[in-house]
């Protein structure tokens, strides 16, 4: 097994990058979607980050109201950091569960948006760092997501900076490119992956 751990910062195209390698064989687990699983309606985190944050983070139906929670969180670092001293060890301990059931031969690919944040790179093989210039992620939140700009500028801010992210990487994917060239480029770094995961995993 090859485990690699994939990041980039918000509005890189680090899901695009991850669809393409799942197409490709990746086994795909998706930090960002775990985190959603574990404050479901229901479960000890949510109950966690209500002890927390109070019944204000729940919409009207008991869900957790992420836009409400994000626009504390991100605007107050101290706030993220009580977040993530909740959600981070329920979403390690279930990440740790999909991988052991992935086949000893598989390319497990870590989707982990906080990686180069919490000093993660040393738990993989290999990391990949798919990277675009700060204006492309600001267009991308502003038009694709519909951010405004100081709420995107925000969130970018609280994340590593692209310099942070590229000394951890092992391969940098260039995302400032057409679909067309960010698909070459994701299947040379399969054909590498695919290399390593019969190699034992060397680099």
């Amino acid at each position: 097994m090859l485990k690699v751990g994939l990041t980039g910062g918000i509005g890189a195209g680090k899901s695009e990058v991850s669809r393409l390698l799942v197409e490709h064989g990746a086994v795909l687990i998706d930090a960002d979607r775990i985190a959603r699983e574990v404050v479901a309606p229901g479960t000890p985190g949510l109950a966690a980050v209500v002890d927390a944050f109070g019944e204000e983070v729940l919409t009207a139906d008991g869900t957790l109201d992420r836009p409400k929670l994000g626009s504390i969180v991100f605007a107050d670092p101290d706030r993220l950091a009580v977040l993530n001293s909740i959600v981070h060890p329920l979403v390690g301990a279930r990440s740790r569960e999909l991988e052991e059931a992935a086949s000893a031969d598989s390319v497990v690919v870590h989707d982990v948006p906080l990686l180069t944040e919490n000093g993660l790179a040393k738990l993989y093989d290999l990391v990949i760092v798919v990277d675009a210039s700060t204006d492309t992620q600001l267009d991308r939140l502003v038009w694709l997501r519909g951010m405004t700009e100081s709420d995107a500028r925000a969130r970018m801010a609280a994340q590593a900076t692209r310099e942070q992210r590229r000394e951890i990487a092992d391969v940098v994917i260039d995302n400032d490119v057409p679909l067309e060239d960010l698909r070459r480029r994701v299947r040379d770094v399969w054909a590498d992956l695919e290399r390593r995961a019969r190699e034992g995993g060397e680099q």
